[in-house]
């Protein structure tokens, strides 16, 4: 086995942060004798010590206590949940201050909620001296628009005839009787999944779904409010982590992040800054305006349905009418001027568009207002406050669209969406997050932890923590502990074209035939890692046939599977083909012999045009830097081990990689991506030699 990489780089002296003296020490010793090679781990619940993880929970908890963020690499078969939940939930419940744990994926969430905590709570179980933790209480938190509302739903059967009308009336009392029976009241939980305007009017993203109407016995949201505000650990996801950032609950002058005094752990923190991209930045779509008005007055609808078709007079319902319209107009005048021949056009000069959907839109927000004094009805009143506020929202975020406002550090562009790419949508991203979270995690007096498989680039985390805005923290990295020298084999093709020669049918025909002689070479299950779907497409209708004599089943992303179920059936077959691109490189998790082999077709490059990346190329130019150097190779290394870590998950997997890319032999940036594999042994392998080669074990 090789030996094992440990890097500590700027760790500073651990000062103790204020009101910690009474308890640090304790609760150092006793995270310590939890890791420890003959600790309570090994002891009580049988687990193989593992030195990596040890240190990572001493960096862990070490930095709990003095409230310092830290970044920290923890290689595949670390188990860095355990190293900060057990440390975590300890400093939670004797500092009576709430630990919060943020994921990307719905698959670690799931492994922690179902497996991890269970298993922490079964060691404080079985550990006398660790006793007063057994009882800690864990919650998942999701968005407040995913829970029932009962005062909502109640209100909504009571106005249905003027809300709904012919399916919808049914969709709302199949609502109304699962109510009775769901534990939690997760829209998720109902199948089939209601209808989208049905649920606007009975979920708990409203204003009248407050404390003077709803209590935890009657509204799920509030009981699930009440939960969290009773636990020590919140499971969220980063999505929803910074919807509330970006949506500014922050706890004030107090430290913390969310709620005052918290710490955070973000694991795949390798997402965060994209993620923080997306929130941070505009999204209005066509099918949003459109919605939002029609939740106020439908004129395609008998009677007319919505909040105003009973409260509203003719002339609120001519607005929206008249918005109705004006909206259309626009959206498929940027459809048919500018998104005619791509899906994705950046805007470069203000009044890319006139601004005829402003005045209607305006009208509809300002009879609201109007209509919002007038009207007795508290319930009603947070109603029509909510729609006026969503609105308004989106007429100031068109505004600054078309103005381009605060250009210099935003980019703005028009894109097509949707499975049908006819959605309309505009969008605008930071060129840069690592100021805002910097200020709205690092700068907040508390210890946010960023922890994943994949955050340095060649040992080096500068990149990932410039990007975070973390360039002043601790960080430090844990290699893999798994036998990769004995348990990996690494192929990689010689002779594979250069994909920017332009020589895309010919690439593609050596994709498929080493595609399949790699995959006719094993007994088990290959995921094929694409960078394109118009590759993953054209491969797999070419393949089809080929894996179905074969009697091996094709799993395709894209064919109408969710990732959950194109798992199961994965894990099912045993000797399934699944061809995936974008997410599949990331968070996929299939143990064991079903995934014997994982084949990368092209080193995954982002693509240089769209407009987020071409606008911080061209920012990083004027600040006199290369964009490849400090954004392109990075973020290409960073996917590129994730994809090769889909393959060992356990300490007994085996497999193979095959890297179908020749660049990684021929290109001095070549050196990184080789550089970036678990072990340095790899064969090469050409058309001519690739049968010979393939059957060495």
């Amino acid at each position: 086995m090789p030996e094992t990489a440990r890097l500590m780089i700027s760790f500073r002296e651990n000062a103790e942060a204020p009101g910690a003296a009474d308890y640090a020490g304790a609760l150092v010793k006793a995270s310590d004798h939890v890791f420890a090679p003959d600790g309570w781990l090994a002891e009580n619940l049988g687990l193989e010590h593992r030195p990596q993880q040890e240190a990572m929970a001493q960096a862990v908890i070490r930095n709990f206590i003095s409230d310092r963020p830290l970044l920290f690499e923890a290689g595949t078969g670390v188990g860095k949940s355990m190293a900060y939940l057990a440390p975590g939930i300890m400093r939670a419940v004797l500092a009576k201050r709430p630990f919060i744990v943020s994921t990307h994926t719905i698959a670690l969430q799931q492994q922690l909620l179902n497996s991890d905590i269970p298993l922490v709570r079964m060691l404080f179980q079985r550990t006398p001296e660790l006793a007063d933790y057994r009882n800690f209480k864990a919650t998942l938190m999701v968005g407040r628009g995913n829970y029932l509302c009962g005062h909502r739903l109640a209100r909504a059967i009571a106005t249905k005839s003027d809300l709904f009308g012919g399916p919808q009336v049914e969709d709302l009392q199949r609502i109304a009787e699962w109510s009775t029976l769901t534990k939690a009241g997760l829209r998720d939980e109902l199948t089939p999944t209601p209808d989208p305007e049905v649920w606007e009017w009975v979920n708990a993203d409203s204003s009248s779904c407050n404390k003077k109407n709803c209590t935890p016995e009657t509204c799920f949201y509030r009981r699930a409010l009440k939960a969290r505000q009773e636990s020590q650990l919140v499971v969220m996801n980063h999505s929803l982590l910074f919807s509330l950032i970006a949506a500014g609950l922050a706890p004030g002058n107090s430290a913390g992040v969310l709620y005052p005094e918290d710490y955070l752990v973000l694991d795949e923190a390798h997402t965060v800054p994209a993620i923080a991209t997306d929130h941070y930045g505009l999204g209005i779509s066509s099918y949003g305006v459109d919605r939002a008005l029609k939740l106020l007055y439908n004129p395609t609808r008998k009677k007319g349905k919505g909040l105003l078709s009973k409260v509203g007079s003719t002339q609120e319902h001519r607005a929206v009418t008249e918005a109705l319209a004006a909206s259309e107009g626009f959206f498929n005048d940027l459809r048919s001027r500018l998104l005619r021949r791509q899906d994705v056009v950046r805007l470069l000069e203000p009044d890319w568009a006139e601004p005829v959907l402003h005045r209607p839109l305006g009208r509809v927000v300002d009879r609201l207002g109007m209509l919002r004094t007038n009207v007795k009805d508290d319930n009603l009143k947070d109603e029509l406050g909510d729609h006026r506020r969503r609105l308004h929202e989106m007429l100031t975020g068109m505004q600054h669209a078309l103005e381009l406002k605060h250009s210099e550090h935003h980019v703005y562009w028009l894109e097509l969406i949707g499975r049908k790419r006819n959605i309309v949508q505009i969008r605008s991203a930071p060129l840069d997050v690592a100021e805002a979270l910097r200020k709205t995690l690092f700068d907040r007096g508390t210890s946010v932890v960023m922890t994943s498989a994949t955050l340095a680039s060649g040992g080096d985390m500068s990149p990932f923590a410039r990007r975070a805005g973390a360039d002043t923290e601790d960080f430090a990295v844990e290699s893999s502990p798994f036998d990769f020298e004995n348990n990996l084999q690494i192929y990689i093709a010689e002779d594979a074209p250069t994909p920017s020669r332009g020589e895309g049918a010919l690439d593609r025909k050596f994709m498929q035939q080493n595609i399949a002689a790699c995959v006719d070479k094993v007994e088990g299950g290959t995921l094929v890692l694409f960078t394109s779907y118009a590759d993953l497409r054209a491969v797999g209708d070419a393949l089809g046939p080929h894996f179905h004599k074969a009697g091996r089943e094709l799993l395709m992303q894209g064919q109408g599977l969710s990732r959950a179920e194109i798992k199961e059936r994965f894990m099912e077959a045993g000797n399934a083909v699944l061809f995936g691109t974008e997410s599949f490189w990331t968070g996929f998790d299939a143990p064991g012999e079903a995934l014997s082999q994982v084949i990368i077709t092209r080193l995954p490059f982002d693509v240089p045009t769209h407009p987020v990346l071409e606008a911080r190329a061209e920012w990083i130019r004027t600040r006199g830097g290369s964009p490849f150097a400090e954004m392109t190779l990075p973020d290409a290394i960073m996917r590129f081990r994730q994809g090769v870590g889909r393959l060992l998950r356990k300490k007994t997997d085996r497999g193979r990689l095959i890297i179908l890319d020749s660049r990684i032999l021929r290109k001095e940036y070549g050196r990184y991506f080789l550089g970036a594999l678990p072990k340095r042994d790899y064969i090469r392998f050409s058309r001519e030699t690739r049968e010979q080669l393939l059957d060495l074990e």
